[in-house]
């Protein structure tokens, strides 16, 4: 379907790839490290690229049986404001993704869900960081009790999909996860997308 559109471009990506010549490590953090590497560009010349290396992480999209959204509230301090998203959370080093997806949901919300499927993977931020964030759908919720980590504060509650699509619209949602995760729950109602089943 994409050659249509690619079709009068080179084939493959070979003219465009920038290949590391040499690279060095800026920061060490808590989970966060910064690099920065000496690349040699498509045309021979050099420059340098400094990007963020993250562990990964998974969002979960989950659906109450009255088809409401399950939200939270979090203060999110790099843009110091209090921000609307689906619950997510980071991967530990060679955590199943699936485990953590399940993990994150019951810590953050106390739901557990009998049914689970996979959305898609999304790289929320291309030009600096190694990020992915693989996305859940979470169905047949059974509610139970949060167990947030010490450094966590939260709230939870759900809205229907119109509420969500429309604070995305009037820019009260601006996460990215929550984003993509709304306008493909729109898609997937109106029957023109498919989550992947988990076996």
């Amino acid at each position: 379907m994409t050659e249509k559109f690619f079709k009068d471009l080179p084939l493959g990506d070979q003219h465009l790839r920038e290949e590391r010549v040499s690279g060095e490590d800026i920061y060490g953090g808590i989970f966060l490290n910064m690099k920065r590497d000496q690349v040699r560009l498509p045309d021979g010349e050099l420059a340098a690229r400094e990007y963020l290396t993250h562990p990964g992480a998974v969002a979960v999209l989950a659906l109450l049986d009255d088809g409401r959204v399950l939200l939270e509230r979090q203060y999110r301090y790099p843009i110091a404001k209090a921000c609307i998203e689906i619950p997510a959370g980071k991967l530990e080093i060679g955590e199943d993704h699936l485990l953590c997806a399940q993990r994150e949901l019951e810590e953050e919300t106390g739901y557990a869900a009998r049914k689970w499927s996979y959305i898609r993977r999304i790289h929320p931020v291309i030009s600096y960081s190694t990020e992915f964030i693989d996305i859940y759908l979470a169905e047949d919720l059974v509610a139970g009790n949060s167990h947030l980590d010490d450094e966590e504060f939260l709230d939870v509650f759900a809205a229907p999909l119109e509420q969500l699509l429309a604070w995305v619209e009037e820019g009260e949602i601006t996460d990215v996860k929550t984003t993509i995760s709304a306008y493909w729950l729109d898609r997937y109602r109106r029957g023109l997308a498919t989550p992947k089943a988990i076996k």
